[in-house]
């Protein structure tokens, strides 16, 4: 499948670059999941279904762990990206990775962590009306600094427990004296996780495969060393592959991504989602997450392409080739780029 590549401009109002072409149809040609043997990790179940306690397979990245380290709850939380609020605290330490634009044209990430759960993540922000869309089908723990009542309620009304800064009586959040209000709130995620050690642990989410996950000819997947996505004016993230390490680097407004350890931001797996907006909040633009639209895999050198749908809220995010078959992530971590219709994506070779 040949890739019609556009470079983005730096604007709102740029339409998507597609990735377009004849597509040979190969139903059937992807390989079903197969054991360790074969390359692939030790289970690979359908999004939605939970982890058996024995069995030694992370739900949320999809690589080998052990049983007894996952026997806890998933920690999904609100993080600030204004600039003041950068460099972010254990991004590559999480799982996945929701990237959503926000009032202002700006961005915040929902982002969350199981396999791997560090003593403090933030800055903590507050909620906005697409996140019980988003954090739902993970169940555990959401984490978030406050926001307008009618979207905190929101929030509320679902499954997942409430942490929130503005009614915490817990101690679990802090101030951060060296960071500028108010993109100075701390979470100490591990305590976190340990006082509800006892809520079930996130169900899978995506199909997992081997590293080369799009190497099979039915996905068409094309040699990518880029990806441009503009959400707006103000946020037009980048992701470069990187051979030599196999991970994909991330910049933000042409500049090096950085966390608070000094690593540079990296996904195994870069998800990009074509979403509507719903702009019934005023000025909140809110996400639209139950529908279909395009989606693009970015996995080891190479984007797929194809369609993303989700039911319900309470539904995960299914991913499918434009052949019919899964289209399944590498084992690692993953970031979801939620582009807005009116915002674009490039894929360049």
């Amino acid at each position: 499948m040949a890739l019609r590549v556009r470079r983005a401009s730096h604007r709102r109002g740029v339409t998507f670059a597609v990735l377009s072409a004849a597509i040979v149809v190969l139903a059937g040609c992807q390989a079903p999941a197969q054991g360790p043997d074969a390359g692939e990790p030790e289970a690979t179940r359908p999004a939605g279904e939970s982890p058996a306690a024995t069995v030694s397979f992370a739900p949320l990245r999809g690589t080998s762990a052990d049983a007894a380290a996952l026997a806890h709850p998933s920690l999904a939380v609100k993080i600030d990206n204004h600039d003041e609020a950068r460099p972010q605290i254990a991004l590559n330490r999480s799982d996945i990775v929701f990237e959503e634009l926000v009032e202002g044209g700006l961005t915040r990430y929902v982002a969350i962590w199981h396999s791997d759960v560090p003593d403090e993540v933030g800055p903590v922000r507050s909620i906005r009306p697409m996140d019980p869309d988003i954090a739902s089908p993970f169940g555990g723990i959401i984490a978030y600094s406050g926001g307008q009542d009618e979207f905190v309620e929101m929030m509320m009304a679902t499954p997942l427990l409430n942490l929130v800064f503005d009614y915490d009586e817990t101690g679990l959040f802090s101030r951060a004296d060296e960071r500028p209000g108010p993109h100075d709130v701390i979470l100490s995620a591990a305590e976190a996780v340990s006082r509800h050690a006892e809520l079930a642990p996130p169900p899978v989410q995506f199909s997992y495969g081997a590293a080369d996950a799009l190497a099979a000819p039915a996905f068409a997947a094309t040699p990518t060393s880029r990806i441009d996505l503009v959400f707006s004016e103000a946020r037009f993230p980048s992701w470069e592959w990187d051979v030599a390490v196999s991970v994909w680097l991330r910049s933000q407004e042409g500049a090096p991504d950085l966390e608070t350890s000094g690593e540079r931001v990296r996904a195994s797996n870069v998800v990009t989602l074509r979403v509507g907006i719903d702009d019934g909040y005023g000025e909140v633009p809110k996400t639209v997450m139950i529908g279909t639209g395009e989606a693009w895999v970015s996995v080891a050198g190479r984007t797929a392409h194809g369609t993303w749908a989700k039911d319900a809220a309470s539904s995960p995010i299914t991913l499918t080739a434009d052949d019919g078959s899964p289209l399944r992530l590498a084992p690692g971590n993953t970031w979801v780029e939620l582009v807005p219709d009116d915002g674009s994506a490039t894929f360049t070779p």
